[in-house]
């Protein structure tokens, strides 16, 4: 496993409604819905003026009206990226924790088989935003970005006692599965339902080939993590943000 390998293949499962190469860095935007889709990747090697460079991203995002983030990992390009960032009054949100796993090594061998319901888009969205409690207000541009994703999507809810309570998002590019928008209803977390949902996800993946599993965590959310460490996942690396 290959972190930059794991950074292509969750950049190709949650797609931009535009993107475009700038030395070595990649610029996503997509009207400014989640961050990860509006934000500067540094992810390959760079060559050009570090300072330009950051002024020239700043003047983009300004043409979109959106505030100039950049989302950085431990090997970001150049090395100095943070420290530059950080003299420029940029400061740091949202660290995040990528978790990977080896299917054949995970623990869900010999595990009864969960059933999962796979969704349509129209329908998955409307369970999605119940269950998240988030605003509908740019469903629409979810849907989009959703609908731009070149690999193979899964979409499934977990139904208990008729009453959906749990549903979540796949990707499978190759040999690699991303679970996302993973969300257990309010009123029934703290029953097992996370844990059956990831489960029931990765039985589906080794099914269809996956040998790699991975997600991405808020390294605040600790009971999130205890269900993913308990399937077997393991820390790999973490990022952060840096805003203006």
């Amino acid at each position: 496993m290959l972190p930059r390998r794991l950074e292509e293949v969750a950049m190709n499962a949650w797609p931009a409604l535009q993107q475009m190469l700038f030395d070595g860095w990649i610029v996503r935007f997509a009207q400014g819905y989640t961050k990860r889709a509006n934000s500067v990747h540094p992810l390959f090697e760079s060559h050009l003026d570090v300072v330009g460079k950051i002024a020239a991203c700043e003047r983009l995002f300004a043409t979109k009206d959106l505030p100039t983030v950049f989302r950085l990992t431990p090997f970001a390009s150049p090395p100095q990226l943070d420290e530059v960032l950080a003299q420029r009054g940029y400061g740091v949100i949202d660290q995040t924790l990528v978790m990977h796993l080896d299917i054949q090594q995970a623990r869900i061998q010999g595990t009864p088989r969960i059933v999962l319901r796979e969704e349509t888009l129209p329908n998955w969205l409307p369970i999605f935003y119940r269950l998240s409690e988030e605003p509908l207000a740019q469903s629409h541009i979810h849907a989009a970005l959703l609908d731009r994703i070149p690999a193979t999507r899964l979409l499934v809810s977990l139904v208990d006692a008729d009453t959906v309570v749990a549903c979540g998002m796949g990707v499978l590019e190759q040999d690699y599965f991303g679970l996302f928008s993973l969300v257990t209803a309010l009123q029934q977390r703290n029953r097992g339902h996370g844990t059956r949902l990831v489960v029931g996800m990765l039985q589906w993946a080794s099914e269809h080939g996956a040998t790699h599993a991975y997600l991405q965590v808020a390294q605040s959310n600790t009971p999130a993590r205890h269900v993913y460490t308990k399937v077997g996942f393991q820390a790999a690396y973490h990022y952060w943000y840096r805003i203006k």
